[in-house]
């Protein structure tokens, strides 16, 4: 296939986009604690920045950093344990953040680069990525047009489908009123982040 196929293209990709990124995984794990602990509005930074991390890490794939792990497997093992390693900072930041009522003192989201950074270093992103570009680009002439636009349709997918779960996290901050039920909520959150690390153990 040397054309790009403009009226069956966008709506498999939509789909697919809007699949791998609402699901739960480690972006949507902390966009819920961080909407409960800091509110929506200071969770857009980590929104973007998983968006505009997503979106250029579609593109160094396109560019043929994915062909990258079949050449040099230890490349990706290297990237995997790194990963593996900042999800259990993350972890322990989420589970021993402030109560609610005491993050003003000194707690803080997570920040744009921080999260867009760490699209680099989450397993289902590469995955994501990898299959988005091997499933939709097409050969020839028109792969560059394809790339480009598999990229910014997966990252304007993703900016809504993510928010999502911050808007469920502010939901659920409405309802905890003890400092106790906090650090409940901060140690599950913490938890099921540093859960995720399984998904780079299975990859």
């Amino acid at each position: 296939m040397n054309a790009l196929d403009f009226d069956g293209f966008f709506l498999p990709v939509v789909l697919f986009a809007f699949a791998m990124s609402a699901t739960p995984g480690p972006n949507n794990v902390m966009l819920t604690a961080s909407g409960a602990n800091y509110g929506f509005r200071r969770t857009i930074p980590h929104m973007l920045g998983i968006s505009v991390g997503f979106l250029t890490l579609i593109t160094v794939v396109a560019a043929g950093l994915g062909a990258l792990f079949v050449t040099y497997p230890p490349v990706k093992t290297t990237l995997e344990v790194v990963g593996a390693l900042y999800l259990l900072y993350l972890a322990w930041r989420i589970a021993t953040a402030a109560p609610k009522t005491e993050v003003d003192a000194g707690g803080r989201p997570i920040t744009f680069l921080e999260a867009a950074g760490f699209q680099y270093a989450n397993p289902k992103a590469w995955v994501m990525a990898i299959s988005a570009v091997s499933a939709f680009t097409v050969n020839g002439d028109a792969y560059v047009i394809s790339a480009i636009a598999v990229a910014l349709t997966c990252s304007l997918v993703n900016l809504p489908s993510i928010s999502i779960w911050a808007a469920f996290g502010t939901g659920i901050g409405r309802l905890l009123h003890t400092a106790r039920a906090w650090r409940w909520f901060n140690r599950v959150m913490g938890g099921l982040t540093a859960a995720c690390v399984v998904l780079i153990a299975l990859d």
